[in-house]
């Protein structure tokens, strides 16, 4: 990159008749303002299995889904994942910084350039153009403002069906493809995607929370939950059911690791990955393919009898669950 201040000085360079040193990127400067989150894992009580299941998902770049009653905490977690995230490299946030400024987001740049990952919650009121991209001069939508960053899809059973179903591809092959009479165009769509839901529409199935019984009929709790398809949850890696909080953990002073802490780990492992898929073209393990789970996940006999014990006896992979 040759740095110019005027189109004169350009000129002289380009007939020889001056010198211009390309442009150093002193990325310390540039990402001086990276660990500066307002938010912190820390922050939440209770809730560790939940945050472990969080740590796995950052891990190995896993989708997530919580299910849970309202007010147990699912949007809050939510919203800390891009800090235990492993930081931007140079090169992904030169991604992600142009994607932001084809869509008309350069004001939220610091220092020129998008330096922590995104973090992008639509409401469930969007539009499948809104959420794929697309428009008369298409535009990236939200799952490509999501690049490399995360993408919290809150009351996933609100959202219309056919917005859910565009989800499929970008989720499957990291790309989102926009067709139209005169071009066709690719935009970049490799994300987290982190969703919630309430277990049934009143959202209280299971709580145990006094004056809140569930009255929701099976019927009903069946058709909420059939607002997402199954393949679409298929593409969900980790489901993790996120329980009510009792008075003890809300009335204690927070504990648990903070961000930084788990962020440490995430990025030990992130490496681990990074060594063992080097020569594979793949970064983490969400990425890993059915030969590659063979090799690289090979059960032993207690996992197996657990894994048969799921299948056979709790019907984990039953149609509806």
């Amino acid at each position: 990159m040759i740095p110019v201040t005027s189109l004169g000085e350009a000129m002289r360079f380009l007939k020889g008749e001056s010198t211009i040193q390309p442009a150093k990127v002193d990325r310390e400067k540039i990402f001086s303002v990276l660990n500066e989150f307002p938010l912190d894992m820390h922050d939440v009580k209770g809730q560790y299995q939940v945050k472990r299941a969080l740590e796995v998902s950052a891990a190995g770049g896993h989708n997530l889904l919580m299910i849970g009653p309202p007010g147990s905490g699912k949007t809050m977690l939510a919203r800390r994942v891009p800090t235990i995230l492993p930081e931007l490299t140079l090169d992904e946030a030169l991604e992600a910084t142009k994607i932001h400024s084809v869509a008309g987001f350069s004001k939220d740049f610091k220092n020129g350039i998008l330096t922590t990952r995104a973090f992008r919650a639509p409401h469930h009121t969007i539009s499948d153009v809104a959420l794929i991209g697309g428009g008369a001069f298409p535009k990236p939508g939200e799952v490509s403002l999501s690049h490399r960053g995360v993408l919290f899809l809150d009351e996933l059973p609100e959202f219309k069906r056919g917005v859910l179903e565009v989800l499929r591809q970008p989720l499957e092959d990291g790309i989102v493809t926009i067709s139209r009479a005169t071009t066709s165009l690719t935009f970049p769509a490799e994300f987290m995607l982190i969703a919630s839901m309430n277990p049934c529409p009143c959202g209280y199935y299971g709580a145990n929370i006094p004056d809140h019984e569930c009255s929701c009929e099976p019927g009903s709790i069946s058709r909420y939950r059939s607002r997402v398809s199954g393949p679409l949850l298929d593409r969900i890696d980790i489901h993790v059911e996120v329980p009510t909080v009792q008075y003890k953990d809300l009335s204690a002073l927070p504990t648990g690791d903070t961000s930084a802490t788990i962020r440490v780990r995430v990025n030990k492992a992130r490496e681990i990955q990074h060594q063992r898929f080097e020569k594979l073209g793949i970064f983490n393990n969400s990425q890993m393919n059915s030969k590659m789970l063979r090799k690289y996940c090979v059960l032993d006999d207690r996992s197996h009898a657990l894994l048969q014990n799921a299948i056979d006896k709790m019907g984990l992979f039953r149609p509806g669950l």
